[in-house]
Formats: structure tokens, sequence, C-alpha cells
């Protein structure tokens, strides 16, 4: 069992939470699977819109620089050529693969999600707060609430949808990114050195009771 400190807003730790390392896919972390999600999910973010341009498709004169013989200079056709600055390319790159989507199964993508956790977890770097329920959006208080906790580094703020306050109160801080609890993903939680989140919410992806909700909420749509 992995007892995560519980802190309210001073910095003060004023409870635990138990997590059995074997709901999070423990007790081992596993760095395959994490590499997998990790470099699926970074080439699913391609747009594969990259294109360079030919002699023939860069605008320009096609007119002959200067005459082949007499000049002394080596010979010169259009300014188009791709020995000349602002000239096509040699080798272009044109329109070819444009889809890099590849995927996970479904409960391997879950798996990956809660082990990424568990990394986390172990190494000390989930900062988990009794509420982070703000009247207001206000930047200057969260980054406090940050500071309280030693984070000195990027962080993930993971809290419930409905959490609107310290979303807009997070969003602005520099190093900081916000996420919803029920999309907590490996890719985001590798990207970023600490996560910080409120009781509620990290009890509600424990047992998976965000996700019914997020899904009820889509269906009633």
């Amino acid at each position: 069992m992995i007892d995560l400190p519980i802190y309210d807003r001073s910095g003060t730790q004023v409870d635990t939470l138990s997590i059995d390392e074997a709901s999070l896919g423990g007790p081992e972390i596993r760095y395959d699977l994490l590499k997998q999600a990790y470099v699926i999910t970074h080439g699913n973010q391609r747009q594969g819109s990259a294109r360079t341009r030919n002699r023939g498709r860069v605008e320009g004169s096609t007119r002959k620089l200067y005459k082949q013989k007499g000049t002394g200079n080596a010979r010169a056709g259009t300014v188009r050529t791709n020995i000349r600055k602002g000239g096509g390319v040699a080798f272009a790159k044109v329109r070819g693969r444009e889809d890099f989507r590849t995927s996970l199964t479904k409960k391997m993508r879950r798996l990956a999600n809660r082990n990424a956790l568990l990394a986390k977890l172990v190494d000390g770097e989930v900062k988990c707060f009794v509420d982070l329920a703000f009247e207001a959006p206000k930047t200057r208080d969260f980054a406090a609430v940050l500071g309280k906790v030693g984070i000195d580094r990027t962080c993930l703020v993971a809290v419930a949808k409905e959490n609107r306050n310290a979303i807009r109160s997070a969003r602005n801080i520099e190093g900081v990114d916000c996420t919803r609890i029920d999309q907590l993903n490996a890719f985001d939680l590798l990207n970023h050195r600490y996560l910080v989140t409120d009781r509620t919410s990290l009890e509600a992806f424990l047992d998976g009771s965000c996700f019914a909700s997020a899904a009820a909420s889509e269906e009633s749509r």
C-alpha cells in the first residue's frame, strides 16, 4: 500500500490516503508499456502536412540568367534552380503519408494511464489537497498553494470538470497545464514533473466513477 499525504492549502499534512498498487497495475512499474503509450500518443499528434517545393513549384522567372557562353561565368539557367538562394529543393518532400495514427487496445491504454500514476506516486510527485475549490478564479492564490507544497517544476493540475474556478486559476501559471480528471492519461503525466489534484477527484479516478459520470454526460447531449 502507498500512503499518499493529503495537504490543506497552507501546505500542512492533515491526512493520508492509502492506495493499493495492484489497482494501478503494480507493484512494478511497466516501463515498456509506458513508453509504448507515450510514443503512440505523440505520433498521433502528427499532422503529416510537411511539404517542400521543388524548382517547378517555386515562384520566379524561367528566363535564363545570362547567355551560355562568353561571360566567363559558370553556366546558369533559371533563378529557381536548387543551388541558388530562394530556389527549389532538390529532393522535395511531396504529398505522401498523412496519417500517422496508431492505437493501443482499450485495456492497454487504461493500464498505461493507471501505471503512469503509480510511477508518480512511487516517486513522491503527486500533491493531493483536501480540496481545490475556489470561490472565484484567482491565479495568485493558486500559485501560492503550489508554492506551499514545494512545486518548483512543471505540473499537471487534474480536477473534476465542475471545478472550473481551479482550472481558470491555474491555466495562466507558467509551467502549469490543466486537464479533467477523467481525461488523465500517461502522456500528460509523463510530460510533467508533478501531478496536483484534490482528494475527491483522485478517489473518483481510482474507483472509476469519474469515467461513468463523463460517459453519462456525453450521452445526455
